[in-house]
């Protein structure tokens, strides 16, 4: 077993922070000084270490560019009014990540190089962690395969790394959301309840498209009716109908188990709002409107936390939500904020100290 202290460090000379102003700052832009890196090979993990952030030296024939093994996490590192540095749920995220790598045939990573490793790295970068209103230290573990051959066949021989990224918010504004029927992000039986990066690549087309009618992202469908609602982009989604926050339920495997969605019903049951984890039409969603009966729509991811949705088209009918009467996204998205930053007691223990 590799406990954080046995993992060897390479630091940098110089920090690139005195360079980088961490107010405002992008998503997934900049990057911290040091990052963890670790290969599979002989059926064994080796080689972990921290050091400078660079980049890879890569073979032509690198199998996961000819054959998509490739997955990745995101999680979010957060310092409270005090300094101390804790990640969002990260257990969570280890186990996704390792149920993906299932999915696509690839080695688990243990849990003392997952966790301790991302421990020891985030103690290392503490100060990459910004302080102001909605921002965090974006965390991205992945790996992928590394043979150096071609062939159809699982790779015998792999890579993880995690990098930082310090960030700010991630959907400023509220979004602008078609409904997708053109294109199919997944099926049952298929992957799309692994975080691998096949499921974002053909996903961009489609967001490619939405987005030149002017929508910031689609709400995908089922792969046979394009009628059942399944989740938006890189988010799960909610929807208030009727007092009862309703989202799709994971039962077929087409969509991610989100651990901000996870972390929402936790938090929507505890305001005493019923929750309904079930398949919901978008004839439902239609007839609701129409009804006066749907009242929200927003979205749950790590990147976002909480994104409202303004507006939701299906066809050419258009749905409006007012997004500055939105009590049950903002109570939710301040309730997670405060137990993020200390401000509330944190009874569920979903903040891990660095």
């Amino acid at each position: 077993m590799i406990a954080a202290f046995d993992i060897p460090v390479t630091r940098v000379g110089r920090s690139k922070l005195n360079d980088i102003p961490l107010e405002n700052i992008p998503f997934g832009k900049y990057f911290t000084d040091h990052m963890l890196e670790a290969d599979y090979a002989d059926g064994e993990w080796k080689n972990v270490s921290i050091k400078p952030y660079q980049p890879l030296q890569l073979d032509p024939s690198l199998a996961a560019l000819h054959y998509g093994q490739a997955i990745f996490e995101g999680i979010k590192a957060y310092k409270d009014d005090k300094g101390n540095a804790f990640v969002f749920r990260p257990i969570e995220n280890y186990k996704r990540f390792n149920k993906s790598a299932a999915r696509m045939n690839m080695p688990e990573v243990p849990e003392e190089i997952f966790m301790e490793g991302m421990r020891k790295l985030i103690s290392i970068d503490k100060n990459w962690i910004p302080g102001g209103k909605d921002h965090s230290l974006y965390i991205r573990p992945f790996m992928f395969s590394t043979d150096t051959m071609l062939g159809v066949r699982p790779s015998e021989t792999y890579k993880f790394l995690i990098i930082l990224s310090p960030t700010g918010p991630y959907f400023a504004a509220p979004m602008k959301i078609v409904v997708e029927e053109a294109y199919t992000r997944a099926a049952p039986g298929g992957v799309g309840f692994s975080k691998n990066a096949g499921n974002y690549g053909g996903s961009m087309l489609a967001a490619t498209t939405a987005k030149q009618e002017g929508y910031d992202q689609v709400l995908w469908t089922d792969a046979f009716e394009h009628k059942w609602l399944q989740e938006v982009g890189m988010m799960n989604v909610f929807f208030m109908i009727n007092g009862v926050a309703v989202t799709p339920s994971l039962e077929e495997g087409t969509i991610l188990a989100g651990v901000t969605r996870d972390s929402v019903i936790t938090m929507l049951r505890e305001m005493g709002i019923p929750v309904e984890e079930r398949r919901i039409s978008i004839d439902e969603l239609l007839d609701a409107y129409g009804k006066g009966q749907l009242k929200e729509v927003f979205g749950t991811g790590t990147a976002a936390v909480i994104a409202l949705i303004k507006e939701l088209k299906y066809k050419e009918f258009i749905m409006q939500f007012d997004v500055n009467n939105a009590p049950v996204a903002m109570a939710v998205k301040q309730r997670l904020a405060d137990i993020r930053e200390g401000k509330t007691a944190d009874i569920h223990q979903w903040m891990w100290p660095v």
